[in-house]
């Protein structure tokens, strides 16, 4: 009885979201009052204890909404621009291999979108430039939902990253080997897919090698970038490398069969190399801006000291008797937050493309705006969740489900974790929601069971990153970018096959990271 109830917030929000295709906000605020309901009537939370959770969501809700916000104003920076726009008309001339220009567009491209954006902008910018280059709609929408999927946890930022260390207060040092390792190799396994979705497997045979650099330079970059501190551009930087090492293999590869390409993408003039420059310069900003804050220390000491949110939280219990121990709040220097430097670096970045004069009267009016439409709902819906989450811990409810898991799936659960990433991801659209209501039942379940709570996390986490891109809403977004509305389950059934072999195999590099004890 405690199990079926403790799991009826997660229930409500998989049924509203999956079979009455609710919004993550709508679904997010059912959840949380089913949670209040259920913590308040069965689990004896009382008013003390409520207040407490609810001041803990609103803490970790902030440290998350920063980045998301800023994140997405930089985009817009971006994007009013046309700098997305005329890196994306740079890449395809370099090759007509139509298995090529899919690398670079709907994996390499993609993953660097999503560094800098996500939101479903690596599909929504890059799918109508495969459908220009002669792609069918179908897989336009598929190559870079499955191309940008491991990039999820680092990109935006790093929003979902952030996430899971908001939720279980663990350091990102000990979360991001296992979780860049995961990704890194799943990533090389996502660049086959890409090709195969171009060119069948006459294209894998083909471009293997290629992948193979690729892939390497992509995930490899990723990792040395999340394991040493700068997990906030790992995404970037990897899709960035991948970009640039993508560019040089197209520029010496053979030529093999041209792509159709439409008449509007015939017409589209190929930007020269200062002009590319201008519009990566906004990107060259942000990393060099993350550079200095966290590697020259007067710089990350002085906006360290500026301003600093760290509240103390007392002992709380339920009338059932379980207790949440006293202590520190989540730190949140908000001069040094991820967030705020991304705000600098939006700033930067609206400054560099307004003296190049590449902005229209009003930009700055249609950045903001659109920054607000954009993240508002998700906003509330990560706000949602991020109370539920924590009215369910203080309960006692997350306790109750992890050792309810750890009972009924025992030592089989590391091959389990990855897919409970996964269906968080898919109900809720997001793999950050997914770390916001999974992250902390996972962290109790391993630590009931003696598994290394680094790497279940880490298959939390990578789950729900290769997951996320198969989720209804983002599907929606995508089709409706190549006229293909109405289409969605052709969409689905097509990416369906890839992501659940993803997932498959972090739930065996799970297995294998804990038989060796590498973390």
């Amino acid at each position: 009885m405690a199990f079926l109830l403790a799991s009826l917030p997660i229930l409500v929000i998989l049924g509203l979201m999956i079979g009455k295709r609710w919004g993550a906000s709508r679904a997010g605020g059912a959840g949380y009052l089913t949670a209040l309901a259920v913590a308040v009537g069965y689990f004896g939370a009382g008013p003390r204890l409520l207040a407490y959770a609810h001041a803990k969501a609103l803490f970790l809700t902030l440290d998350v909404l920063l980045i998301v916000w800023a994140a997405f104003l930089l985009y817009r920076v971006a994007d009013e621009a046309g700098a997305i726009e005329t890196i994306g008309r740079a890449l395809p001339g370099l090759t007509a291999d139509r298995g090529m220009q899919a690398l670079l567009l709907a994996w390499a491209f993609a993953s660097f979108l999503q560094g800098v954006g996500g939101f479903g902008v690596p599909v929504a910018v890059t799918a109508p430039l495969l459908v220009g280059l002669g792609f069918s709609p179908l897989t336009a929408v598929v190559a870079p939902s499955v191309g940008h999927a491991w990039a999820v946890s680092f990109g935006s930022l790093a929003t979902s990253f952030q996430a899971l260390m908001a939720a279980t207060g663990l350091p990102g040092t000990l979360l991001a080997p296992p979780t860049a390792t995961f990704l890194g190799l799943s990533g090389l396994l996502v660049g086959l897919m890409v090709a195969h979705t171009a060119g069948g497997w006459e294209a894998v045979k083909r471009l293997w090698p290629t992948v193979l650099v690729m892939g390497a330079v992509m995930g490899g970059t990723q990792y040395l970038l999340a394991t040493h501190h700068l997990w906030n551009i790992g995404a970037l930087g990897g899709g960035l490398a991948g970009l640039l090492v993508g560019v040089l293999l197209a520029m010496r590869q053979p030529a093999a069969a041209p792509s159709p390409a439409s008449p509007a993408a015939e017409s589209a003039p190929r930007p020269d190399n200062r002009t590319l420059f201008i519009a990566l310069s906004g990107y060259l900003a942000l990393v060099v801006i993350t550079l200095t804050v966290q590697l020259v220390h007067p710089v990350r000491a002085f906006l360290e000291s500026l301003l600093v949110i760290q509240v103390p939280f007392p002992a709380v219990k339920t009338a059932r008797g379980f207790v949440t121990p006293a202590g520190l709040g989540r730190k949140i220097p908000l001069f040094r937050h991820a967030g705020a430097v991304l705000f600098y670096s939006a700033v930067v970045a609206y400054l560099f493309y307004r003296r190049a004069g590449w902005y229209r009267p009003g930009a700055l009016k249609r950045i903001a705006g659109g920054t607000v439409r954009r993240v508002m709902g998700s906003s509330v819906g990560i706000a949602s969740m991020v109370a539920m989450a924590m009215v369910m811990q203080h309960a006692g409810m997350t306790e109750t489900l992890a050792r309810g898991l750890a009972d009924a799936v025992g030592r089989a659960y590391p091959l389990v974790a990855p897919w409970v990433g996964a269906l968080g991801a898919f109900m809720t659209g997001s793999n950050t929601n997914s770390n916001v209501v999974f992250a902390a039942l996972q962290q109790r379940t391993a630590d009931l069971l003696g598994y290394s709570v680094a790497v279940i996390l880490a298959a939390q986490s990578s789950g729900g990153a290769l997951a996320s891109v198969f989720a209804p809403t983002k599907v929606v977004v995508g089709a409706s970018t190549t006229g293909m509305a109405g289409r969605e389950g052709d969409v689905m059934a097509a990416l369906g096959k890839y992501i659940l072999l993803l997932v498959a195999l972090v739930s065996v590099l799970t297995v294998a990271a804990l038989a060796v004890g590498l973390w």
